[in-house]
């Protein structure tokens, strides 16, 4: 008769704590990818896209124009793109359009 009194419970039971292993593994991982960000500011569905400051796309569209580098027509189309993905904050840091 072999039941686990005599033989244990076999080499299956080294699974368990793989499977537990596995869970961690993967509930940090999904929160390293969606709240954890270590001071990059916030992520996941509900974060700003673009960054805003003199490093920002818009900040260098600006700077291009203001030293000639593109005309008014360029500056306008590039801007409208721009607006459209990363969006224009205003002076108080509230969104709009200028």
């Amino acid at each position: 008769m072999n039941t686990l009194a005599y033989d244990g419970p076999g080499p299956w039971i080294l699974f368990v704590p793989l499977v537990w292993a596995a869970v961690v593994f993967g509930v940090v991982t999904l929160l390293r990818r969606t709240v954890w960000r270590g001071g990059r500011g916030p992520r996941g569905p509900w974060a700003v896209r673009g960054s805003y400051g003199e490093n920002s796309p818009i900040a260098i569209l600006g700077r291009r124009f203001a030293t000639g580098e593109i005309d008014e027509d360029e500056y306008w189309r590039r801007l409208s793109v721009l607006d459209e993905q990363f969006g224009r904050t205003t002076l108080d840091g509230k969104g709009g359009a200028g």
